[in-house]
């Protein structure tokens, strides 16, 4: 999983995933009560599913895109995609919150260390996986990693370690599957967004809740 510039090589999700593993912190609590939150979870489910549709070219090139608001060309992305145009779809730029606090908190992100970069770059920061992590545990909630099914529920984010510290990232979904009876995953793993049923298929390094910029922590 590589973002790959026309000359020098620039990595999306390679990296010592376990290095910048979020731990669990105090739930998020919200200026809106529970009841909101919970809608805000079913949207971004639907969001994620209404993804499926949509024909994508699995793409890790390295591309300048406009600031805020910018993506990569619609036919074409990875996983970290997906979840960035979930949350586009209910009005939240993934690319303008992550930026800004990468701006203000550049030394608590992996960029300087993983890919020797001395600012950060609103063109790719938001689309690495290890970037959204650190990002979700500081401006989310960071939930336990279990390998209890019911502990993971429609509207929330997983990543994963796909081997060799190759992250992953995807949004469970309110449908189940019929064989396992677990709720599904959207994710793109290299043939376009699906919802198949993944959860435990590779060794899983972080589980969040990110309701937007509206949200504060404790």
């Amino acid at each position: 999983m590589v973002f790959r510039a026309r000359t020098t090589p620039v990595v999306l999700c390679l990296s010592i995933v376990s290095m910048f593993t979020a731990r669990p912190c105090s739930p998020q609590t919200s200026r809106v009560g529970p009841s909101n939150q919970q809608a805000f979870l079913e949207k971004l489910s639907a969001a994620a599913i209404e993804r499926t549709h949509h024909a994508v070219r699995y793409d890790p090139q390295y591309v300048r895109i406009p600031y805020p608001g910018g993506d990569v060309p619609a036919g074409t992305g990875v996983c970290s995609d997906e979840v960035i145009r979930a949350y586009r779809a209910l009005g939240i730029d993934l690319q303008k919150e992550v930026h800004e606090d990468m701006v203000a908190n550049f030394s608590a992100y992996p960029n300087q260390r993983r890919w020797l970069l001395a600012h950060p770059d609103s063109n790719i920061d938001h689309r690495r996986v290890p970037n959204l992590m650190v990002f979700f545990s500081r401006k989310g909630s960071s939930l336990p990693t279990t390998t209890r099914a019911e502990d993971y529920q429609p509207g929330e984010l997983v990543t994963w370690d796909l081997g060799g510290g190759v992250p992953h990232i995807g949004i469970v979904v309110d449908r189940k599957s019929a064989a396992s009876g677990r709720y599904m995953v959207v994710h793109n793993i290299g043939a376009g967004p699906k919802m198949e049923d993944v959860l435990f298929s590779w060794k899983i390094t972080g589980h969040y809740r990110y309701f937007g910029p509206a949200q504060r922590q404790n």
